[in-house]
């Protein structure tokens, strides 16, 4: 397990968060949230937005918090993961975002991370399950008890990368995808690639150049924003996962289901500064 420590949050303040969950009176000052789904959670416990937050449904891209979780748990970050033909045709199936990785160029574990978290690539989550399975079943299934593990009961995976299939969809809940975000966020690697805007791959003799820009628009319009993650099927509608730090806590919001792609960062902006007033006048 990763130690819990974000920044000048310890462990022990983050517990709160992963224990049991009471729907939130929402505050008359709150902002309007029109995702089908929202939670916001600070490092203290304290519950500031709720909105069928405990609702299962589909979370697209967000799947992608387990790959890496998974993978940073198993993985050295110097660990080189060829990729093949194969990562790279289920990257252009059925419409999945993609990191333009190329058969047979290597990567090392940590820019396979900034692949898969920052431009959401599905061709990095392939390769990323296919060696840490080892194979994509295997994967999932890890991915499944790590989420039994960390107590994620309304939570189940059943790819890597968030695309949906054909029967038994994945699905969690705003709740399951904060409790994760917490863990998360106590590896410094995982918060240091998911606060990134943009990551540079220089050429080598092994890969091209590349350059991976962070679909999270909310790190360029919010102070102390620090990551995490989008994501988008139309089953899922738009979602976000985002945290950030006010007044000395850190504050973890999910929004599920939101039908504007930029009102999720609108949104979520707002419901951190709406935290932050909660916690100032607490």
């Amino acid at each position: 397990m990763f130690p819990m420590r974000i920044g000048g949050f310890i462990g022990s303040a983050v517990v709160a968060v992963l224990v049991g969950v009471s729907s939130p009176a929402v505050a008359a000052d709150a902002p309007s949230v029109r995702a089908r789904s929202a939670y916001v959670v600070d490092s203290t416990g304290t519950i500031h937005f709720g909105k069928r937050e405990t609702k299962r449904a589909p979370v697209a891209s967000l799947v992608k918090i387990m790959t890496a979780y998974v993978v940073l748990r198993e993985a050295r970050l110097s660990d080189t993961i060829k990729i093949t033909a194969t990562d790279v045709r289920y990257a252009a199936s059925g419409g999945a975002a993609t990191a333009g990785l190329r058969a047979g160029e290597r990567f090392t574990v940590r820019d396979l991370l900034y692949a898969l978290m920052l431009p959401s690539g599905a061709d990095a989550a392939n390769a990323l399950a296919r060696r840490y399975g080892p194979g994509k079943t295997a994967f999932v299934a890890k991915m499944n008890r790590t989420a039994h593990d960390l107590g994620l009961a309304d939570t189940r995976y059943t790819n890597a990368d968030g695309m949906p299939t054909p029967a038994n969809g994945g699905y969690s809940t705003a709740v399951d995808q904060a409790r994760l975000a917490y863990r998360a966020l106590g590896s410094g690697t995982f918060m240091t690639v998911v606060g990134k805007e943009t990551h540079k791959v220089a050429k080598t003799a092994v890969h091209r150049a590349h350059t991976w820009r962070n679909t999270n628009k909310l790190l360029s319009r919010a102070d102390g924003v620090l990551g995490v993650k989008t994501g988008y099927t139309r089953a899922a509608g738009y979602c976000l996962l985002f945290a950030g730090e006010r007044n000395g806590r850190l504050v973890v919001g999910v929004l599920l289901g939101e039908s504007a792609d930029d009102r999720r960062f609108t949104t979520a902006e707002r419901l951190l500064d709406h935290a932050g007033r909660q916690i100032t006048l607490a």
